[in-house]
């Protein structure tokens, strides 16, 4: 280019720069294309009848009025779909005992929980399949239902799927250390039950599915929003007994997942059983009330904690029962288990006390199916182990801070395998401490905090430490079964332009994993980040991966493109060196040019290289190959997962006369390693946290003895709203891991693992001086006053 400077200086990089999402102009004008968006040729739209009972058997079922109203085109019930599409059970074979009974598309008989889909009608729109389903007739028995978690494993209980023999869908018990010695050499022990409530993902877009079948060459082209298409790939092969290869799975915008999407839905394997089973499109889009009735829902903990301390704070011991719900399935293909198996795991692993012992149980209900979302099981784990943590503080009269510090693995016992046997890398736990408490000027704001109380006004501040579980590796999934991938590839081709296509397996849900990788790619090549573009999630050009979930994306999508981007541009200088006859040593790539590697003089620039590369080839050496599409595939396997971690300090006042709780402020210091993009770390952990508040404060799927949800609309189902939130600032702390040359560890559930603990904690410092204390989350204000003995 004629402006080109004479000379690049080396050492730039893009990693570490708040870079503008290049997603972001375009979604913002309206020109996002999510599933509904899309229309095809001939398409039909399903939708389905629901059980209105929580635990009913179908008597009869009527399609007649149905399959006669003008547009409708198949009516289908449960065992004719069966015929079409295999059923499923969601077990791991590495959690031993855990059991669960075969799942349908449709049910088939018997349906066990309020929403689960018995019939579907198809029609040539929406509107007319939904007035078919008003028209089947239906005769339903209703049968018992078992909705309280406690009461499930009870002999009187009836059990819901009697082929299983009783409700308990998996069971584990931890020990380490010697729980019982510490416990009997205590000076004192505390023990607290602690409720989490139902809630569930609210995205933006909900769940939508259109499966275009070609019956001529029975290929399979699915449109999802969806966090992991070659898992969607794989399932639908399976299932619908279709060769893998004809199966296609693109996902294009999706409006937010949270890990509600990274699931398998009875109606959208119907939907794509209908497509194949009638050789045209058919699509499903879920409502709101489909979505709170169907959408996993989360969390529903009753964990009862018990710590025995030593007078000056230490922590000797712990002990722990979690019993979580898990409506009548655990989820296909990752489980409903793996909640309840991570939160016991979690819970002690910010402290270096080795005596610790736990008891999960997970038992079957007759209540929308519970599965894996955001951070799956560490708000639980945290806001039980750094609940009890200002327990202590609190009863023996000692500073929060101060109880923390003389607990925690401190920097110099890194490597460090925890209790539950989970392994450390390093972690920088008193560095956060110290950054957060200078952050938010806690002293300050203690004092203020003292001095409002003499004047009736209940404020209260609540800490809490977490880690968080990113970039799992093989033995999270593949040793028990499950075909999710735990690798990703990254794909780089240089256009004869001199830009840079980058095709990945991780996926992009509106987080900003384009831009990440963007990034990444940008400086590996040694480009302009304008000249890389980012294409993902199409199963049919994409390298084989996982998608995104687990804060995988930038651990291990990062890193494969990390790798790929310095194969790319080995390649590139290959083929540089082979043009100008010299060592490609001598040269580098900087800003897209060729330059000479000493001096920084600009060569030529990309397009001229892919110019004789690709047009005119004649004029390289006879015996030099061009090679300017790459692919490196990344897989952590040093260690089981890179452990990150930070802490929260919440900031609220509690009105004592109505119960209201009113959030003041949000501060958070958290270590994700290397930080590839500031901007969107921070925004990941501000989004995070507002869950983590909703969790805390509003968020509740709540049900009748019946099994009937209560919480359907957003009239009943309370999310955070903007003018509820208070400032969030963040601050960080960067361990990258050693284990992986880019350093890059996960970011998007630390926010969500630490603020419900926090909120929690600081409501009961507020409540502190009126002798008050809750443990249920939402702490709603019904929760508040009773905990105030207000209300009875």
């Amino acid at each position: 280019m004629a402006d080109a400077p004479a000379r690049i200086p080396e050492g730039e990089s893009y990693i570490g720069r708040s870079i503008v999402r290049p997603q972001a102009a375009r979604l913002l004008a309206g020109r996002g294309q999510f599933t509904d968006d899309l229309h095809l040729p001939r398409m039909l739209h399903a939708a389905f009848l629901r059980c209105p009972h929580a635990h009913a058997r179908v008597v009869s079922l009527d399609a007649r009025a149905a399959a006669s109203l003008a547009g409708v085109v198949r009516v289908i019930a449960g065992d004719e779909m069966a015929s079409v599409c295999a059923g499923w059970v969601g077990t791991l074979a590495h959690f031993q005992g855990m059991k669960s009974a075969r799942q349908h598309p449709l049910a088939r008989g018997r349906a066990t929980w309020q929403g689960e889909p018995v019939a579907a009608v198809v029609a040539e729109s929406r509107a007319l399949a939904e007035d078919g389903v008003a028209r089947l007739a239906v005769e339903w028995a209703p049968l018992p239902a078992v909705t309280d978690a406690e009461r499930a494993l009870a002999p009187e209980t009836p059990v819901i799927h009697p082929e299983l023999g009783d409700n308990l869908a998996f069971s584990l018990e931890l020990e380490s250390g010697d729980p019982d010695g510490a416990f009997a050499g205590a000076d004192h022990v505390y023990r607290d039950t602690f409720w989490m409530g139902r809630h569930t993902g609210v995205t933006l877009e909900p769940r939508a599915i259109l499966a275009d079948f070609d019956p001529t060459e029975r290929r399979l082209t699915v449109y999802h929003s969806f966090q992991a298409p070659n898992m969607m790939q794989d399932i639908l092969a399976r299932h619908l007994a279709l060769p893998e290869e004809n199966v296609r799975v693109i996902c294009k915008d999706v409006g937010g997942s949270f890990g509600i999407k990274v699931h398998i839905y009875p109606d959208e394997m119907a939907t794509c059983a209908l497509a194949v089973l009638l050789g045209r499109p058919v699509k499903f889009v879920a409502d709101r009330l489909e979505s709170f009735q169907s959408d996993i829902h989360a969390r529903d903990h009753r964990v009862t904690a018990e710590v025995a301390v030593r007078r000056d704070g230490t922590i000797l011991g712990m002990r722990v029962d979690d019993l979580t719900g898990i409506g009548p399935y655990s989820v296909y293909p990752r489980t409903s288990a793996v909640e309840g198996n991570q939160t016991v795991r979690l819970t002690p692993g910010v402290y270096r006390f080795r005596n610790y012992a736990a008891r999960l149980r997970v038992v079957f209900q007759n209540k929308t199916p519970m599965c894996q979302y955001r951070a799956v099981g560490h708000p639980v784990a945290f806001a039980v182990m750094e609940g009890m943590v200002d327990r202590v503080a609190r009863e023996l009269g000692l500073d929060p801070v101060e109880v923390r510090r003389r607990n925690y693995v401190t920097a110099e016992m890194y490597p460090y395998t925890s209790q539950t046997g989970y392994f450390f890398e390093r972690l920088s736990h008193e560095e956060c401490l110290d950054r957060l408490l200078a952050l938010a000027s806690y002293r300050a704001l203690c004092a203020e905090r003292d001095a409002l109380r003499a004047r009736g006004v209940y404020r209260g501040l609540g800490l809490c430490a977490f880690i968080e579980l990113t970039t799992p590796g093989p033995a999270f999934y593949g040793v028990g079964g499950a075909r999710i991938s735990s690798q990703d590839g990254c794909t780089l081709k240089l256009e004869p332009s001199g830009a840079v296509t980058c095709t990945t397996g991780v996926t992009e849900q509106g987080q900003g994993t384009d831009a990440m990788l963007a990034q990444v790619v940008a400086t590996a090549v040694g480009v302009p980040i304008e000249r890389v573009r980012v294409l993902t999630g199409d199963t049919l050009v994409s390298p084989y991966g996982g998608g995104t979930w687990a804060s995988r994306g930038a651990g291990i999508g990062g890193e494969a493109a990390l790798q790929s981007g310095k194969a790319l541009k080995a390649n590139i200088l290959r083929v540089a060196g082979a043009m100008l006859q010299c060592e490609p040593d001598d040269l580098d790539l900087r800003r897209g040019k060729v330059v000479d590697a000493a001096s920084g003089e600009v060569r030529f620039d990309l397009a001229e290289l892919g110019r004789v590369a690709y047009f005119r080839p004649d004029t390289l050496p006879k015996d030099f190959q061009a090679e300017l599409t790459v692919t490196r595939h990344y897989v952590p396997r040093h260690q089981g997962f890179a452990f990150t971690n930070g802490i929260q300090l919440s900031h609220v006042e509690v009105d004592v006369a109505t119960g209201f709780v009113r959030l003041l402020g949000h501060w958070v210091v958290e270590d994700c390693g290397r930080i590839i993009n500031p901007r969107l770390v921070d925004e990941q952990l501000r989004g995070a946290i507002v869950q983590g508040i909703g969790a805390a404060l509003f968020e509740h799927c709540v049900y009748d003895d019946a099994g009937q949800l209560l919480t359907g609309t957003m009239a009943d189902y309370l999310v955070p709203m903007a003018a509820e939130m208070p400032d969030i600032v963040v601050g960080h702390v960067e361990t990258p891991t050693a284990f992986a040359e880019g350093g890059f560890k996960g970011a998007g559930e630390a926010g969500t693992a630490g603020a419900p603990g926090a909120v929690l904690n600081a409501v009961n410092d507020a409540l502190a001086p009126l002798g008050a204390r809750v443990t249920r989350q939402p702490i709603t204000p019904e929760v508040v006053l009773r905990a105030l003995g207000t209300l009875a």
